[in-house]
């Protein structure tokens, strides 16, 4: 798969050097400021970016405002506890996780057909990515999710839960996707698992019972665990940022 890499993907407000892999380290507020940044103004060229997280934090949806208060509250832990403006349930984010943000202008044409079929192109690129590295994955069509009822104890997990196009391997979720549609500008966002998250974190953040952290295991998996080992990171993004500037064309620079 090419290597090459744009400086107008490059981490925070410093131009990387052409070649280097585009992936921005950062805190999840950051990531929830600059996704917020580029939905501000009118987007005219898809912009992307790829993160990776230093350390965990919880990222709550936007209608979980009342359970990420109560967390603030309770302080049972010392992660970033922050809030997106798009919908889903609660993301733990940290060194286990590859997030990407892509931002299209209203009118492209992967956003035809509605919010469900805007995910398609997204999942089985993803899809596509992690069989390229060895991962048996498979991005979700509508009328497989209705074969794999979610548990209703996980409702309030990203991850405990599957919607339309997201990505699992054997079975168990290893993608997941959220979506923000406004006037300026859609906002596609994805969260890929490298190794086992530490949902005891999770679970003790939002005070869920401990048997919780149990079920998220049960029910999602990793490229760790479905390789035997462990994929580096950087490579990882690289070559994702390949796949989507092949699929989008020529990106918007966007600090």
């Amino acid at each position: 798969m090419p290597a090459a890499a744009l400086a107008s993907l490059a981490p925070l407000a410093t131009p990387a050097p052409l070649g280097a892999p585009a992936l921005t380290l950062a805190r999840p507020s950051a990531e929830q400021a600059w996704n917020a940044r580029q939905l501000a103004a009118p987007v005219s060229a898809p912009r992307v970016r790829v993160w990776s997280y230093p350390a965990p934090g919880v990222v709550f949806g936007c209608a979980q405002a009342a359970l990420h208060d109560e967390a603030v509250r309770a302080a049972h832990t010392d992660c970033e506890l922050v809030q997106r403006r798009a919908g889903g349930g609660a993301v733990l984010v940290g060194p286990w996780m590859l997030s990407s943000s892509i931002v299209l202008p209203p009118g492209h044409r992967l956003l035809g057909g509605g919010t469900v079929s805007s995910y398609r192109w997204l999942g089985v690129l993803h899809a596509g990515l992690l069989r390229d590295f060895g991962v048996p994955a498979h991005a979700l069509p509508p009328d497989e999710i209705v074969r794999q009822p979610a548990d209703p104890a996980l409702a309030w997990a990203c991850f405990g839960g599957l919607s339309p196009w997201e990505v699992v391997a054997d079975g168990r979720k290893i993608v997941g996707l959220a979506q923000l549609r406004g006037r300026h500008g859609v906002l596609l966002t994805t969260g890929t698992l490298l190794h086992h998250p530490d949902w005891a974190l999770l679970c003790r953040a939002l005070g869920r019972p401990p048997d919780d952290a149990a079920r998220l295991a049960a029910v999602t998996t990793s490229c760790a665990e479905q390789l035997g080992t462990g994929i580096h990171i950087e490579t990882l993004a690289e070559a994702l940022q390949q796949m989507l500037t092949d699929v989008l064309g020529e990106l918007e620079e966007a600090a």
